[in-house]
């Protein structure tokens, strides 16, 4: 029987993006596999919202961990973990997160390279070694499990365009699966970065890169396409603004817009 690794894994191929959806409950997991999506993910910052927290280092491995399981229980697709820097500084807990991760049946994980203390970037060869103790966890497990390396600094504007093709590039060769750099400034520097790395590419959709269609991606060469937060965003903003009508200024109508119980419903048989 194949794993869902190996499902996963087979995905990835460059040029041809799978869009991966970012979930953040049972709910959206079972509606989003019933709509086609290959595979899924968590999000940490939409995770944190339910927990009543804002995002950004406020949701522990354990949570994380439960939480990917919940996910896990009611879906048959790849799903992998949004486990923001590895919910550890050192290598050793990043591979012992690794290990975790592999446990509860996720596909895969993704790890940052800054810290959730401030959201400073990791000097480039402890960042480097964190990748390689995850690699090597990930190497040395029963089955095949998917690491994305991920150079969050050109998001938090740590470092720059070369800065991160430089840390691709050692994430690479330290054994990443896959790299992902979150919205850097152009389209042009994203086609950069899968032009200087052999590993495929993930692509955040969100911003100014949600106006790009999926073609523009493949044209490029990436491999696959993440949400984060954005369509957890979204239900934010219909729950926000009809609550800001309704509270406000005594208007019902924004609530004409959900979709219909019975359809939801159908989703989740």
């Amino acid at each position: 029987m194949t794993h869902p690794a190996e499902t996963f894994r087979a995905l990835h191929i460059k040029g041809d993006p799978f869009i991966m959806v970012n979930v953040w409950d049972r709910g959206t997991a079972k509606m989003m596999q019933s709509m086609g999506a290959k595979a899924l993910a968590t999000s940490s910052a939409a995770h944190a919202f339910t927990m009543g927290r804002p995002d950004g280092g406020t949701i522990s491995r354990d949570e994380a961990l439960a939480h990917a399981a919940e996910i896990l229980s009611v879906v048959t697709v790849p799903v992998q973990g949004d486990f923001e820097n590895g919910f550890g500084d050192d290598p050793d807990t990043c591979a012992e997160t690794v290990r975790l991760a592999a446990e509860v049946g996720l596909a895969g994980i993704c790890i940052e390279d800054i810290s959730t203390e401030g959201f400073d970037a990791y000097d480039f060869d402890l960042a480097v070694e964190r990748i390689k103790a995850s690699a090597d966890a990930a190497r040395n497990l029963p089955h095949d499990f998917v690491l994305t390396a991920r150079a969050d600094g050109i998001l938090r504007q740590r470092y720059d365009l070369d800065e991160t093709i430089r840390r691709l590039q050692a994430f690479e060769a330290a054994g990443a699966d896959c790299l992902y750099a979150p919205l850097p400034a152009k389209m042009n520097d994203l086609a950069q970065i899968c032009s200087a790395t052999n590993a495929p590419v993930n692509a955040l959709v969100a911003g100014s890169y949600a106006q790009q269609p999926l073609k523009a991606f493949a044209e490029i060469g990436i491999a696959r396409i993440s949400l984060g937060s954005s369509l957890a965003n979204i239900c934010q903003k219909a729950i926000h603004d009809a609550a800001n009508a309704m509270l406000d200024h005594g208007d019902f109508e924004p609530l004409l817009a959900g979709i219909k119980g019975g359809k939801i419903n159908a989703l989740l048989k």
